[in-house]
């Protein structure tokens, strides 16, 4: 296995929706291996194909809950239902509750809007397909790998004025164009 790359916000493959996985391969197996010794080492609680550069729609996830009940699996062309939400004001993001963060614009978090309840559809590493209902945080992180399946950064979907703030750390750190990436256990992103 190994620690891959991981695309920078700005990188084509990281604004483009993502091809279908097909037939599940020994290439794709390993890939799903490199991804999660990759997600882990970040670490982190999803990673994406096309935030290692693989415009595949395929993502990992790994998270335990409060309870210490761990949810992990891998989602291979994966389709996502929303439970319709209740448009609320800016001023009432929870900046603890509904903060995310993201391997792709590292080292920021910022508050975003997502559904309560999802449901995925997928298939598994062995092409077994599943449903999985899930709420809360693991529903947060469904929906935020899943964008990035569709070329949506989760910093696209911030509200005025948080999106500036986005905006203005991505200027500063030089991201938003081509060829930028970090390798995690390898580089420093501080300042």
């Amino acid at each position: 296995m190994t620690i891959l790359p991981i695309q920078i916000y700005g990188e084509p493959v990281l604004h483009s929706p993502a091809e279908p996985v097909g037939e599940i391969t020994d290439e794709v197996r390993a890939l799903v291996a490199d991804m999660l010794e990759t997600m882990t080492a970040a670490p982190g609680v999803g990673l994406a194909a096309p935030q290692v550069g693989v415009g595949k729609r395929l993502f990992v996830y790994d998270w335990t809950d409060e309870e210490g009940v761990r949810h992990h699996g891998t989602a291979i062309d994966p389709e996502l239902w929303l439970a319709p939400s209740t448009p609320e004001s800016i001023d009432e993001l929870d900046d603890e509750e509904e903060s995310e963060g993201c391997l792709s614009f590292p080292g920021e978090r910022f508050p975003i809007r997502r559904s309560a309840r999802v449901i995925l559809r997928a298939r598994d590493l062995e092409g077994e397909p599943y449903e999985l209902v899930a709420e809360g945080w693991l529903a947060r992180i469904l929906q935020h790998e899943y964008d990035h399946l569709d070329g949506v950064i989760y910093v696209d979907r911030l509200e005025v004025p948080i999106w500036k703030t986005a905006q203005k750390t991505m200027r500063k750190r030089r991201w938003g164009v081509p060829g930028n990436s970090w390798t995690p256990g390898v580089d420093d992103l501080e300042g």
